[in-house]
């Protein structure tokens, strides 16, 4: 028997110490995820404007945040695989330092003015972008199901420090940029890539013992959970409606979120804002989709996951309505817009992976977590290059509608996923009463 395997097992064998894991795990995965969000933050604000300056042309302009999605879901399938047979420390870490090397080559590639090697290092940066979204589920690994979503939350807030810090900093790093030789809009990308690996460090040299691991051998040597898997066909049932519905609520807001987003920096170009206005709105952006999260965490807890989700829908669609009408030189309502967008991809992103934590067991947990993340970022990479082939052909305004339109398909899921709960719990309960 190995020393780690022994030192695991006294966390298995101790609730104080599983208490004490949880709570260290919390910290150290906030820490990352404060450097993981100032470096998923370049992409957004700039990516779009990268492109643009590249390439000549608006039509193509969503493609950055649609190829760094992409990679994303590549890497949110490959991350979730390693977590699931090593751990949630291997496969965090791998994901953050090649999103590191990503965003090296992005301004590599800005130096050189090579499109191809923009487009390969985008698609390599995503990986970033799947490992922060990731690292959420780290934080559940020990939490029992009334904690879920808080915790889930808890590591969120933590990435609006980096996340908001890295908007406003285009600025400042677009004149370190120029300094050095680069081209101002590759700036940011310098700070990604010095936060990625930043918060691949702290995962690699922190997280031990790795949550996912002591989850995992808490669950095996339980010997009720072992009968209860074997028995309960209906909460087969259930898991399943629980894993599809949380992935089509975070489906769903990723690409409302993705697509708004995506264009924006390009619609305040068009009516004479400057990249310093863009980094500030959507420095709003990102902190309304981390900041609330403490909150929005309690809601899920103690409201429940299906109202939460429907706040999600009601909340993007007065995003978009207020996009669609707000006239382009307002600086204000672009904010609200922008802020309501953020908030509306929070609640839908708390619910529906709470929904995902409540429906897996840990011996498939981190890998079904990986596939539907690998969903999340597929239909992200679809929101972002619809949306610029969609101002292109139309116009914002026609892009913001479509968005808040969209996020009403929330509601009739939410529903379907109620109504199934209710017929399983009465279907279940009457075969208690003839057994009985």
């Amino acid at each position: 028997m190995s020393k780690a395997y022994q030192m695991n097992q006294r966390y298995v064998d101790s609730q104080e110490k599983q208490k004490m894991l949880y709570k260290r795990t919390l910290i150290i995965v906030s820490i990352s995820q404060i450097f993981g969000g100032a470096g998923l933050a370049a992409g957004i604000t700039v990516g779009a404007l990268l492109a643009q300056q590249m390439l000549g042309t608006d039509a193509f302009a969503g493609l950055p945040s649609a190829l760094f999605t992409l990679g994303s879901a590549v890497a949110a399938l490959i991350v979730g695989r390693l977590s699931q047979r090593y751990g949630r420390r291997t496969g965090l870490t791998a994901g953050f330092m090649i999103g590191g090397l990503g965003a090296i080559g992005v301004i590599i590639a800005a130096i050189i003015n090579s499109v191809f090697l923009l487009f390969t290092s985008l698609l390599v940066y995503g990986a970033g972008t799947a490992t922060n979204l990731q690292a959420r589920y780290a934080g559940t690994d020990l939490a029992n199901s009334k904690q879920r979503a808080t915790a889930i939350s808890l590591t969120m807030v933590f990435t609006t420090f980096g996340a908001v810090a890295g908007p406003n900093l285009v600025n400042v790093m677009g004149n370190f940029a120029l300094s050095i030789g680069v081209p101002s809009l590759a700036g940011p990308f310098i700070l990604s890539a010095a936060a990625y690996i930043l918060a691949g460090l702290v995962l690699f040299l922190m997280l031990r013992p790795d949550p996912f691991v002591i989850a995992r051998m808490i669950e095996s040597s339980d010997h009720e959970h072992k009968a209860r898997v074997h028995s309960a066909s209906i909460d087969q049932v259930d898991n399943k409606r629980g894993v599809i519905v949380g992935a089509t609520i975070m489906v769903l807001t990723q690409i409302v979120m993705i697509a708004i987003m995506t264009m924006t920096p390009v619609h305040m170009k068009h009516h004479g804002h400057g990249l310093g206005a863009v980094g500030f709105v959507i420095g709003f952006h990102i902190g309304a989709m981390y900041l609330p999260s403490l909150v929005t965490g309690v809601l899920v807890d103690k409201l429940g996951r299906t109202p939460m989700a429907i706040a999600s829908g009601i909340t993007l669609l007065l995003a978009g309505l207020i996009g669609a009408f707000a006239p382009g030189d307002s600086m204000v309502l672009l904010v609200i817009a922008l802020s309501l967008l953020g908030l509306g991809w929070n609640f839908g992103l708390i619910s529906g992976t709470a929904l995902i934590v409540d429906s897996t067991e840990t011996s498939t947990r981190a890998k079904t977590q990986g596939t539907v993340d690998v969903l999340i970022a597929l239909s992200g990479a679809s929101g972002g290059a619809l949306s610029g082939m969609i101002v292109a052909g139309s116009s914002y305004t026609t892009l913001s509608w479509v968005g808040g339109i969209l996020s009403l398909l929330l509601v009739p899921v939410v529903v379907w996923f109620r109504r199934g709960k209710k017929i399983n719990t009465n279907v279940h309960t009457s075969g208690t009463d003839l057994v009985d």
